[in-house]
C-alpha cells in the first residue's frame, strides 16, 4: 500500500486537494439537479416516450461525460488552454457559423443552435462560454499593465464579442450573447481597466443590449410580457404566470418532492428552463434559498480561488477563475431572476441542475478548470 502512495505521489496525485466548499457545493448542485430533473419530467416523460425515467438516464449519462471531461481538464497544464486559446476561440467561432449553414444547423422551437453529431448534438453556444472566457483571460494576462492605463487596449476583446455576438443572435441565442457581456464587463472591472473605460462600456453594451431587445416583435413581447404577465394568462404571459403559481403554491416548505402540480403539463419546460419553479413548489422558499444559497457558495469559493492564483503569480489562471465564477454566476442569476419573475423570460439553463447535456457537460468542464486551478495555487504545479 505504501510503495503504491509512493508511485501516485511521484505521478503527482498526491497534490491533489480539492477547495471543499467548490466540491460540496457543486456536488449538492448536481446531486439536487439529478433528483428534481426526474420529479418535474416523469410525467412528460412517460407520456410521450412511455418511460417515467427518460430524462433521468439522459442527464445521468450526460453527467458521467460531464465528470469525465472535467477529469480530464483538471490533469492539463493550464498553460496549454492560454497557449492555444486563440486557436479554441477560432473554433468556436467555426462551430458557430457552421450552425447557420443550411443543412448542417438544427432547428428547434424557431432558433437553429444545434449541430447533430449523430449520436448527439452538439450546442456550440454553450462551448462559447467556456472558450470565451478561456480566451478573454489569456488576453488580460497578456495586456494586464497595458489594459489598465489605455483604454485603446480593450477594444480587442469588445470586437471579439461583437463577432460572437452576432453569430449567437444570428441563431438567435440572445441569452448566451447577455450572458458573454457580463462576464465580459466583470472580467474587464476585475482586471482593472480605469473607471471611465468601463462606464463608457457598460453604457455602449446596455445600450445595445437594449436595441436588440426591442429590435425584435418577439422580445419586445417578453419584456412587455414580464412587467405585467397576469394581463395575459393564457397568451404571452402564460409560462411566467405557472411558474409564479408554482412557487406561490410551495409557501414556506413545498408540496413535498414530486408534490408539484404544475409540472402536470401547466407550467412548459418544468424540466428545463422553469426547474426552479418546480423546486420552489415541492421544496418551497427554504428550498430555493438552499440553492441560492449553493451557487453562492461555489461562486464565492471561484472568486478565492482565483485570489490565490494572483498571489501565487498566476494571472492567467487568476483572470480564468474570475470569468468562470461570474458566467456560473450570471446564467443561475438569469434561470433565477426568470423563474420568479424579477428578469424578462429568457430561455437559459440553470448550471448544474436544468436538463440538457451540453450546459451540464460544460458547467463539468468550468468546474474541472477551477480544481485545476486551485491546485495550482495550493503549490500542486511542480513548474
Amino acid at each position: 500500500m505504501s510503495r503504491a502512495l509512493h508511485v501516485l505521489d511521484r505521478a503527482g496525485f498526491g497534490a491533489w486537494r480539492v477547495d471543499a466548499g467548490l466540491a460540496i457545493s457543486a456536488s449538492a448542485l448536481i446531486l439536487a439537479g439529478l433528483v428534481m430533473v426526474t420529479s418535474a419530467s416523469v410525467s412528460i416523460a412517460d407520456g410521450k416516450f412511455g418511460a417515467p425515467l427518460h430524462f433521468f438516464w439522459r442527464q445521468a449519462a450526460a453527467l458521467v461525460v460531464g465528470i469525465v471531461c472535467g477529469a480530464v481538464v483538471a490533469v492539463i497544464d493550464p498553460r496549454y488552454w492560454e497557449r492555444f486559446a486563440n486557436v479554441g476561440l477560432l473554433a468556436g467561432i467555426a462551430a458557430l457559423s457552421a450552425v447557420l449553414i443550411p443543412g448542417l444547423g438544427l432547428e428547434a422551437n424557431g432558433a437553429v443552435r444545434w449541430l447533430d453529431l449523430g449520436v448527439v448534438t452538439f450546442h456550440p453556444g454553450e462551448a462559447m462560454k467556456i472558450v470565451f472566457v478561456v480566451y478573454l483571460a489569456a488576453y488580460l494576462a497578456r495586456q494586464g499593465d497595458n489594459v489598465r492605463v489605455y483604454a485603446r487596449h480593450t477594444f480587442v476583446p469588445i470586437v471579439v464579442f461583437g463577432l460572437v455576438g452576432t453569430l449567437l443572435l444570428a441563431e438567435p441565442d440572445f441569452g448566451t450573447v447577455v450572458v458573454l457581456g457580463f462576464t465580459l464587463l466583470g472580467m474587464l472591472f476585475i482586471a482593472g481597466v480605469p473607471l471611465r473605460t468601463f462606464v463608457a462600456w457598460s453604457g455602449a453594451l446596455t445600450i445595445a443590449m437594449t436595441v436588440l431587445a426591442f429590435a425584435e416583435p418577439y422580445r419586445l413581447r417578453r419584456l412587455l410580457t414580464f412587467l405585467s404577465p397576469f394581463d395575459t394568462p393564457y397568451g404571452d404571459g402564460f409560462q411566467l404566470v405557472q411558474a409564479l403559481i408554482a412557487i406561490g403554491r410551495g409557501e414556506w416548505f413545498g408540496a413535498g418532492l414530486g408534490g408539484s402540480v404544475q409540472k402536470l403539463f401547466y407550467l412548459p419546460a418544468a424540466h428545463t428552463d422553469f426547474l426552479f419553479a418546480v423546486v420552489g413548489e415541492e421544496l418551497g422558499l427554504v428550498g430555493m434559498a438552499a440553492v441560492i444559497a449553493l451557487f453562492a457558495v461555489l461562486i464565492f469559493r471561484a472568486f478565492v480561488i482565483a485570489g490565490r492564483a494572483f498571489d501565487c503569480g498566476q494571472p492567467f489562471n487568476a483572470h480564468l477563475a474570475y470569468g468562470l465564477g461570474l458566467s456560473l454566476g450570471v446564467q443561475a442569476w438569469i434561470n433565477i431572476g426568470v423563474n420568479i419573475g424579477a428578469l424578462p423570460t429568457k430561455g437559459l439553463a440553470l448550471p448544474f441542475m436544468s436538463y440538457g447535456g451540453n450546459n451540464l457537460v460544460a458547467s463539468c468542464l468550468a468546474l474541472g478548470l477551477l480544481v485545476r486551478i486551485d491546485r495550482d495555487a495550493r503549490g500542486g504545479d511542480r513548474r
